[in-house]
């Protein structure tokens, strides 16, 4: 039975950089190959980390095409949007750390001469006291987003915001969730809340908020779905940019020599560690939720095997718009090759699988976006070539 004004609901979860752009690109093809879905318009918004970043945009009237075009080039009137805010250098972070060096080293040498049991390693592990809590800087993070919502028409404030906006955060003395945007934490600047959403910890110094410390929401849970399902929303609909990847096929595709990950050293294996653990996470809190809420949840994310996702460097120009076009095209493809299930689920809500652009191999996002691939910063001919070759794979694949 169809409900009467249901309410949508958007759960959107980190990643990083790459994280984003897969989700503005994902949002774009959900839009575009659901009728009666506009992201500007759902009734309640979460997001985690770089999740947070796209969350606060859209619930700020910044549409998903306006999001495509600031990843490609400076939009009239908007701030440009580079990955590289997201790699900062602490400088103030390392200067509180060399700080503390002298005292941490004093405690060092009093422990190893006063205390019998000491050992040398021992008494100098008290100098960790003195190591950053960040390599990186978030700040420019919020300073971004700071000028992106102090244009007219849009809004700083939780408070003034059509729609429900959460960002969630981790208090780091106490090991809970926040929820910005909720009552009591409405008054926090969305910019800021975002900043410590981002907080990924090793990677960015905890963020201060009227003196308590948080980080990346992350760390409790990876799409805080149970947020939007608490706000009573019939349907959840959530993106989450990692998975593990497997490399079975990794060697063939030309991505890997070996298919062997301990080959990437530590950032390989880090990797794969926290999508691992992210990602089962994620699967027994959305198994969780089927008895605890009557709602519909959709999710949409990469394959297990989609080696572009893992592999690639989103800090290149080139790359980042690859990695928006692939996300787009992905998410078409699975709409198309999900729509038995998702049709009638779709219907439920008033909306319905726009069959006839599923099926259309030629569309691209840059187009559907208002950009002229002739008018958009050139890439080598092997970047166009390969451009060429996936559009003629989808071709194949619609005529399939």
């Amino acid at each position: 039975m169809n409900r009467k004004n249901p309410t949508i609901g958007v759960a959107l979860a980190g990643g990083g950089p790459q994280g984003a752009i897969y989700e503005i690109g994902a949002l774009r093809a959900l839009e575009e190959g659901i009728e009666g879905l506009n992201f500007n318009n759902v009734d309640t918004l979460v997001g985690v980390s770089a999740g947070a970043v796209v969350a606060s945009c859209l619930a700020n009237k910044i549409s998903t095409g306006q999001l495509i075009r600031t990843i490609v080039r400076p939009e009239p009137g908007e701030h440009p949007f580079e990955p590289e805010l997201f790699l900062s250098p602490a400088f103030r972070e390392y200067a509180r750390a060399c700080g503390h060096i002298p005292h941490f080293a004093w405690q060092a040498v009093k422990s190893y001469f006063t205390d019998p049991d000491s050992t040398i390693f021992k008494s100098f592990t008290k100098l960790s006291g003195a190591l950053p809590t960040g390599l990186f800087d978030n700040k420019p993070i919020r300073n971004f987003l700071e000028k992106m919502f102090s244009i007219k028409g849009r809004t700083n404030d939780f408070r003034e915001l059509d729609q429900r906006l959460y960002v969630i955060a981790a208090d780091l003395d106490h090991g809970t969730a926040v929820r910005f945007g909720a009552p009591g934490q409405d008054h926090v600047p969305i910019s800021l809340a975002v900043q410590a959403s981002t907080a990924m910890p090793g990677v960015y110094p905890p963020v201060e908020i009227e003196g308590q410390h948080y980080l990346d929401g992350v760390l409790l849970k990876t799409l805080h779905t149970s947020v939007i399902l608490d706000e009573g929303v019939d349907l959840a609909i959530c993106i989450n940019p990692i998975v593990p990847v497997d490399t079975t096929g990794s060697v063939t595709a030309g991505f890997m020599r070996n298919g062997k990950l301990v080959d990437r050293g530590m950032t390989g294996v880090l990797s794969q560690t926290l999508r691992t653990l992210i990602h089962s996470r994620m699967n027994l809190g959305f198994a969780s939720y089927l008895g605890r809420y009557d709602a519909d949840m959709i999710l949409f994310e990469p394959a297990r095997d989609d080696y572009r996702m893992f592999f690639t460097n989103v800090f290149s120009f080139s790359q980042r718009r690859a990695t928006c076009e692939h996300a787009y095209k992905k998410t078409f493809s699975d709409l198309h090759r999900r729509r038995e299930v998702l049709a009638p689920i779709l219907a439920k809500h008033g909306m319905r699988l726009r069959e006839e652009i599923l099926q259309d191999g030629y569309r691209d996002i840059w187009s559907s976006a208002g950009l002229r691939l002739d008018s958009m910063p050139k890439t080598s001919s092997a970047k166009n070539l390969a451009l060429a070759i996936s559009r003629l794979e989808l071709v194949v694949k619609s005529l399939e």
